[in-house]
């Protein structure tokens, strides 16, 4: 039993690194209590959050009466985060500042919170501890992660992107990065409020998509990519069918005729794995109106951009690319990918028959998310790619304008 006086230091420094042993019982005796009654019929279900909590705060003030109350609530929490939630994470999930979640080791968590990374004052108590939230995480989805499958990609309930590494391919220590899923999706609105947009590149932007034209955002890792795609779906008007194709699903565009499918990773046994571009062709057959992949990364360019060029404009993805410019090169690349032996001259005329608009995004060092230019695609040249600018923005002043 874990005595008071065994803790030392101030009442404050009293939760933290020496509550680890109350920590512990209180969850050892709060677990064996719960599955005791549920083996006797006297719960059917496991307790919601509040009665967890309300639970655990008594067993620590029995165990623990001299101490304060705020650490008898902390304890607690604690507590019902290892039973429900994930651990030392869970206060960061539930905080809407924080946008990402990285963990390098167990004692080294570091978050994005306004474009800014800050390392956050959470640890795990040791390996052991980040090893089960990370499979606590997985199991649910019938994945696993041990020597031989080192690292998996996974999705929280609530829509977050979660991924995990492990040793061998991770030196020394697991690392998990968690890429929150926003509660409220971004429209066009509040990227201008925001500063990602100028009023007038949101206009031309809603009135591109009601036009039904083909567009690719391009951009670096973190730049906002899938968050603008998301707010220039909503723009797509109610009577069309759409149809969205993602690797894991994060888009949020809520329309009245709307399938969402999501990629599927191999089994525990390696098999059954469905990829992005199966997704894309089967949707092909599906009578979409207009179809948005996520991001494409290799073949299945090709298949989206085939759909562009076969009745259905208005299609949207996004890519990795520095720049307008770098984003025909990567294009031209992933066709390529797709196993065809076409001219490369036959791969740009594909290219430039399917997109109508380059949007390239990226974050600037203060961490803002910026479309930093809008291109249209010159479909009159025939001899090679070209892109025209129509907005850009001045890195000097923190203005978009027209070109």
């Amino acid at each position: 039993m874990w005595k008071p006086e065994t803790i030392s230091g101030t009442p404050a420094e009293r939760v933290g690194e020496d509550s680890a042993p109350l920590e512990d019982e209180v969850h050892s005796l709060l677990t064996e209590a719960i599955d005791r009654e549920m083996e006797e019929g006297i719960l059917s279900a496991l307790p919601g959050k509040n009665q967890l909590e309300i639970r655990a705060r008594a067993l620590v003030a029995e165990l623990a009466p001299l101490m304060p109350a705020q650490g008898q609530h902390e304890i607690a929490r604690a507590v019902v985060a290892r039973i429900i939630g994930l651990g030392p994470l869970q206060p960061l999930l539930d905080d809407p500042t924080v946008t990402e979640i990285m963990v390098n080791k167990p004692d080294e968590i570091y978050i994005e919170r306004s474009g800014q990374i800050e390392r956050a004052h959470l640890s795990f108590r040791d390996e052991s501890q980040l090893r089960h939230i990370i499979e606590r995480i997985v199991a649910p989805l019938g994945r696993r992660i041990d020597e031989s499958s080192p690292l998996v990609d996974a999705r929280l309930p609530d829509g977050s992107r979660v991924n995990a590494i492990i040793p061998p391919l991770a030196i020394g220590s697991p690392s998990l990065t968690i890429r929150k899923f926003a509660r409220e999706p971004f429209t066009l609105e509040t990227l201008t409020h925001i500063g990602t947009l100028s009023d007038e590149m949101a206009a031309f932007l809603a009135r591109s998509v009601r036009e039904r034209r083909s567009l690719v955002i391009s951009g670096g890792t973190g730049s906002g990519k899938t968050t603008t795609l998301n707010a220039l779906g909503l723009c797509i008007p109610e009577g069309e069918r759409v149809i969205t194709i993602e690797d894991a699903a994060e888009l949020q565009l809520r329309h009245p005729h709307l399938v969402s499918l999501e990629a599927r990773p191999p089994n525990i046994e390696g098999k059954g794995e469905i990829p992005i571009r199966t997704l894309v062709r089967n949707a092909l057959r599906m009578r979409p109106d207009r179809i948005i992949v996520g991001e494409v990364r290799g073949g299945e360019a090709f298949d989206m951009l085939q759909a562009m060029n076969t009745g259905h404009k208005g299609s949207m993805t996004t890519l990795h690319a520095n720049s307008a410019e770098d984003a025909f090169v990567r294009l031209e690349s992933m066709v390529l990918m797709a196993g065809f032996e076409l001219p490369l001259r036959a791969i740009q005329r594909m290219i430039q028959g399917a997109v109508d608009l380059i949007l390239q995004q990226d974050r600037l060092r203060d961490g803002s998310r910026v479309v930093t230019s809008i291109s249209w695609v010159d479909k009159a040249r025939s001899d090679r790619l070209s892109l025209h600018p129509i907005f850009t923005f001045d890195a000097d002043t923190g203005l978009h304008r027209r070109a």
